[in-house]
C-alpha cells in the first residue's frame, strides 16, 4: 500500500502540472466577444510596438507555442494565433516576452539558448549510453566500462533534468514581469487580469512539467538497469 501511494503521488507530481496547465489554458480558451483581435495580431502588434518589426510571427503545430531567437520568430498554434480568447493573447504576450528579453540581451534568455542546446545534446548522448551499457559491458567484460557508460547516461539525463528547472526563471519573468504589465496597461480590463494570470502561470509551467517528465524517465532508466541486472 505505501508503494502504490508513493506511486500515486509520483505521478500527480509528474503529470498534474502538464493536466493543470492545459486544463488552464482550455478553461479560457472560449473567444472573448471584447477582444478586438487574435492573439496572432496582438503579437504583431507588441513587436511593432517595441521596435521589434524584424521578429516575424508564425502559426506551428498545437501546443509548440514558442519563441525561436534563432530566426527571430514567434510561434503560435492555430488556437492562439487565430483565436480571440484569453487563453490566445496571454500566451501571445508570454512569447512576446521571450523577444523582448532577446531584443534587451538579458542574460537569463542568453543562458537558456545555450543551456537548452546542451539538453537536446545531453539527452541524445544519454539514451545512447544507456542502450549501449549492456552490450559494452558483455564485450569487454570490465564492471568499469559498465559503470562508466552508466554515470554518462545518468548524467546527461540528470543534466536535462536540471536544464528545465533552470529555465524556469526564464518563463516567470516573461510572464509576469514581461505579458501581465503589458496586459494591465489596457489591453485587458481589470477583471480579465485574474484568467490572463492564471494562464500565464501555466504558460511559464510547463517548463517545470517538462523538467518532472525528465526526471520521471531517469527513474524508468533506472528500474529497467536494475531489473537487466
Amino acid at each position: 500500500m505505501p508503494y502504490l501511494l508513493l506511486a500515486i503521488l509520483i505521478l500527480a507530481l509528474v503529470f498534474g502540472p502538464q493536466w493543470w496547465a492545459r486544463y488552464t489554458f482550455r478553461r479560457h480558451a472560449r473567444p472573448h466577444p471584447r477582444l478586438p483581435g487574435t492573439g496572432g495580431e496582438l503579437a504583431r502588434h507588441l513587436l511593432d510596438r517595441f521596435d521589434m518589426a524584424e521578429v516575424t510571427v508564425e502559426v506551428t503545430q498545437p501546443g509548440q507555442d514558442h519563441y525561436d531567437p534563432e530566426s527571430r520568430t514567434v510561434r503560435l498554434s492555430p488556437e492562439n494565433h487565430d483565436g480571440r480568447s484569453l487563453t490566445a493573447v496571454a500566451v501571445a504576450a508570454h512569447e512576446v516576452g521571450h523577444a523582448i528579453q532577446h531584443q534587451r540581451g538579458e542574460p537569463l534568455l542568453l543562458w537558456r539558448g545555450r543551456l537548452v542546446r546542451w539538453a537536446n545534446g545531453a539527452q541524445r548522448l544519454g539514451a545512447g549510453a544507456m542502450l549501449l551499457i549492456p552490450v559494452l559491458a558483455v564485450a569487454t567484460r570490465s564492471p568499469a566500462v559498465g559503470l562508466l557508460m552508466f554515470a554518462v547516461g545518468i548524467g546527461s539525463l540528470l543534466l536535462a533534468t536540471l536544464v528545465h528547472l533552470v529555465t524556469l526563471p526564464v518563463e516567470l519573468d516573461a510572464s509576469f514581469n514581461k505579458a501581465l504589465p503589458i496586459l494591465a496597461e489596457g489591453y485587458l480590463q481589470p477583471d480579465e487580469l485574474p484568467a490572463a494570470r492564471r494562464v500565464l502561470r501555466a504558460a511559464a509551467l510547463t517548463y517545470l512539467a517538462a523538467s518532472l517528465a525528465s526526471l520521471l524517465n531517469l527513474g524508468r532508466w533506472l528500474v529497467l538497469l536494475r531489473r537487466a541486472g
